[in-house]
């Protein structure tokens, strides 16, 4: 199973799922809204195990969520909502549906910053709520009456996303310190330490002031050659 971004030539596929598995249908470009928009949210399960058998084959989409950044926040915080989630029937219990909003909410947080997500279920739907409230860990905010085209109530549902705040931060420190480990030693006389290294120092510099002699290669360009000393005094 390959979890990857939601590109525009999956939207028919994934309205499929959607027409299939749940009655809250969109017209095909509010999909296209949601790609077009917030193209790092919105996820695809492909179930990479069926093989293609010509290159224009389409990819088997068993799951997607839909999501989106609250343009216009009620109470000014910064946050995303969660549009859509579905996982066809024939592909259920095996952790998509988990795995799809875990990398949505990641993406929030990673690139706008999102504060917590938002999303509102069916007063009905059982295994949802137990999705969202017992996996995910979304608290229940408040009961919205008649919510749906169909007069059915909805539970809203937030979920504070500090703790995936902090996990990128505490990555990045780790990387930012295993970067610093792996810089590796000095070599040459710049690393050399003690008495030895310091007179060798010395002793270059002591060399190079006097502005007499230095080393110099002679014969063929190409060759090995022995080093031989260079009188410069005579030239000055």
């Amino acid at each position: 199973m390959d979890i990857r971004l939601l590109r525009p030539s999956d939207i028919p596929l994934i309205q499929h799922a959607n027409l299939e598995n749940l009655p809250e249908n969109y017209f095909m470009k509010y999909y296209l809204y949601h790609a077009l928009s917030w193209p790092q949210l919105s996820f695809v399960a492909v179930d990479v195990s069926r093989p293609k058998k010509t290159p224009y084959d389409y990819p088997k989409i068993v799951g997607y969520v839909l999501a989106k950044m609250e343009e216009e926040p009620a109470d000014g915080v910064q946050h995303g909502h969660i549009t859509s989630l579905s996982v066809m029937r024939t592909h259920r219990r095996l952790g998509i549906a988990e795995k799809l909003m875990r990398q949505s909410q990641l993406a929030m947080v990673e690139t706008f910053g999102a504060q917590y997500v938002s999303l509102h279920v069916r007063v009905s739907n059982k295994a949802a709520i137990h999705l969202y409230s017992k996996t995910l860990g979304f608290d229940r905010e408040k009961t919205e009456a008649k919510y749906y085209a169909d007069g059915e109530d909805a539970f809203g549902m937030k979920l504070d996303l500090s703790t995936i705040r902090q996990q990128i931060q505490e990555a990045a420190l780790e990387e930012s310190s295993s970067e610093a480990e792996d810089e590796g030693e000095p070599v040459g006389d710049v690393g050399k330490a003690g008495d030895e290294g310091k007179k060798g120092g010395e002793k270059d510099l002591a060399v190079r002031s006097k502005g007499t002699k230095r080393k110099v290669k002679v014969g063929r360009p190409l060759g090995v050659q022995a080093l031989v000393e260079k009188d410069e005094s005579k030239h000055s």
